[in-house]
């Protein structure tokens, strides 16, 4: 595959590159009055997910508004557990609600996986191949998933929360049953991925959003082997593991089969890359938060922040972005690495 812009790709590859590539985590979403305006006229935020014309419109709108080098498909973490066939409903002000919950090896047997849940996942498949038609090899295509901690996280706990202690009391108090989700999800994950990228995805990222709610010994125990598994299966295209707030599972990367790792803005990229090794191109890590700040001193932010990971670095937040940031400081975010370039070796 040749893109007219293929900064994204080849960094990810471990390729010598002139500077590093930027895109953002949520890019398509509410900092974009385009698309306010394309919401405004639906009923719902799953409405727009599952139509693939729309959902490709919301991919696509950040590269002429931005400029960014890499898109990501427009999608949820949640449509993998409602393919399993656990509903969610999306509530404005309060988010992802389930009104059914796993509680029992009942309801886990229930649960449909593998390609059988993949399968229901056509909606986001359209939307792929839709949205890498109109791209026209302007730039790469990320698709993704939820990790199946992060999506187990949701399905015991039937909504968001600041500590999830239903999901963590699940893990304690039923280990095996547990691990069987866990592997229900694991199955399903690795054949949507497969699936996506089948039908245009460059590359795919994992996001362990509830990573760093888990004590170490549980993360490696309930989260570390399962992406393991996932990134082992995934051999057609790069994959990307991000693992918010687990500084504590850096060195886990290490050997884990992903070529690219992302960072929080709490975790420093000197003593990430050491606990890492050489090996992996590592992204991130603004704080999201500093696009608040005006856009001379994004700018010098940033400026540090590529100082800092110096070569092998895709450039981008330590988290998605938050609907209320100013558009103008995302540019001066995306202009300044765009301007920027490594030092001649």
């Amino acid at each position: 595959m040749k893109w007219q812009n293929d900064l994204f790709i080849r960094t990810a590859l471990g390729e010598e590159v002139e500077r590093p590539p930027v895109w953002l985590m949520r890019q398509a979403g509410r900092i974009l009055p385009q698309y306010r305006e394309l919401r405004a006229g639906l009923g719902d935020f799953k409405e727009l997910v599952k139509r693939p014309d729309l959902a490709a419109e919301a991919t696509l709108q950040p590269l002429d508004e931005l400029g960014v080098d890499a898109a990501i498909i427009f999608s949820d973490i949640l449509v993998v557990p409602e393919a399993m066939g656990l509903d969610y409903e999306m509530e404005e002000r309060i988010g992802p609600v389930f009104p059914n919950v796993i509680t029992d090896a009942a309801t886990v047997r229930a649960l449909r996986s593998g390609t059988d849940a993949a399968d229901q996942l056509e909606y986001v498949y359209q939307a792929l191949a839709i949205t890498k038609q109109r791209l026209e090899a302007r730039v790469p295509l990320i698709g993704f998933s939820g990790t199946p901690w992060t999506l187990l996280a949701y399905m015991v706990e039937g909504k968001g929360s600041k500590t999830f202690s239903k999901a963590k009391a699940f893990l304690y108090r039923e280990e095996h049953l547990a691990h069987a989700l866990l592997d229900k999800l694991t199955d399903t994950i690795i054949a949507y991925l497969k699936r996506q990228i089948a039908h245009g995805a460059d590359l795919v990222q994992l996001f362990d959003s509830w990573a760093g709610i888990l004590s170490q010994e549980q993360y490696r125990s309930f989260s570390v082997p399962y992406i393991r598994q996932i990134c082992a299966a995934i051999t057609e295209v790069p994959v990307t593991v991000f693992a918010k707030g687990a500084w504590f599972a850096l060195e886990d990367w290490a050997d884990t089969a992903c070529e690219v790792v992302g960072l929080d803005w709490t975790m420093s990229p000197v003593n990430s890359r050491q606990q890492i090794g050489p090996d992996k191109i590592l992204q991130g890590n603004l704080d999201p938060c500093q696009l608040y700040a005006s856009e001379e001193a994004v700018a010098t932010a940033t400026l540090d922040m590529l100082d800092q990971f110096g070569r092998r670095h895709i450039a981008n937040l330590g988290h998605g972005v938050y609907p209320d940031t100013p558009l103008p400081a995302v540019k001066s975010f995306v202009n300044t690495v765009k301007n920027y370039r490594y030092p001649i070796a």
